[in-house]
């Protein structure tokens, strides 16, 4: 998700190169792919990289982000903004790891944003303000669109945007081995597969109308949707996917609810 929001950011030229610092764990392979790739700056020495920071963003499995603040908490500031791309993690965590009354912002972005095409959702901590949701805003706009929620939701966001892409991707998957086992070829198949979702992307926006009016929409008595749809149904498969979703949702707030009582 870091190379996606420093993709948007350079492509959109919301900032310079020159002004991105990246820092990680252990990984200084990929630091040098990042800086060769997009003259960024690298570091391993983290509280280098925050302590002159206007914006800090962390962008990291949820279980680094404890020992990431502890390496950074002596050197950081309640003038600086804090941005959380971390799954289920709520923004009071990290204002309590902070120990400070700093601006905390938590997003959640999905992987469609290294092509500018991400749903993202966010909202603020306790000591955030409404000009800075405008700032985050401004910087993840350009990876995609943004929706400012109440932190309550931001599971739901996690499970249904987050996820979302996953879920997709099985399913375009199926197409594809379908597409294989009646003869079309891999660009064949990308071609119309492709343009389908987009189509249907479109269409969503385009109508007041349902999910279940426009895939009626496409039925007939008797006709080849129909006939797919009686496996979907025969078994349970919108059942089955509304659980796997509410599966992913519930985890989220599991996550939280674990780092919580890690502090």
């Amino acid at each position: 998700m870091a190379e996606a929001i420093i993709v948007g950011l350079l492509k959109k030229k919301v900032v310079a190169p020159n002004q991105i610092t990246v820092t990680n764990l252990k990984d200084q392979e990929r630091l040098q792919y990042l800086s060769a790739t997009y003259h960024v700056q690298i570091t391993n020495d983290r509280p280098k990289a925050v302590e002159q920071a206007d914006i800090i963003i962390f962008a990291m499995k949820p279980n680094g982000i404890k020992d990431s603040i502890d390496e950074i908490k002596d050197v950081v500031s309640e003038k600086q903004l804090f941005i959380s791309v971390l799954a289920g993690i709520p923004t009071i965590f990290i204002e309590e790891l902070l120990n400070i009354p700093a601006a905390v912002i938590r997003t959640m972005p999905n992987t469609s944003a290294i092509v500018g095409a991400s749903a993202t959702a966010m909202c603020k901590g306790q000591f955030a303000t409404d000009k800075d949701l405008h700032i985050v805003q401004t910087l993840l706009e350009a990876v995609g669109i943004v929706l400012t929620v109440d932190e309550e939701k931001m599971d739901a966001v996690t499970g249904i945007a987050g996820s979302g892409p996953a879920y997709l991707y099985y399913f375009v998957e199926g197409l594809y081995h379908v597409a294989a086992q009646s003869g079309l070829t891999t660009d064949e198949a990308t071609k119309l597969i492709t343009q389908t979702i987009v189509g249907v992307g479109k269409r969503l926006e385009a109508t007041n109308k349902s999910a279940g009016e426009l895939y009626q929409e496409v039925m007939s008595p008797n006709g080849t949707t129909e006939a797919g749809f009686q496996i979907l149904e025969q078994y349970h498969t919108q059942q089955n996917f509304e659980e796997a979703v509410s599966k992913a949702i519930t985890r989220s707030k599991q996550l939280g609810a674990v780092f919580s009582e890690k502090k």
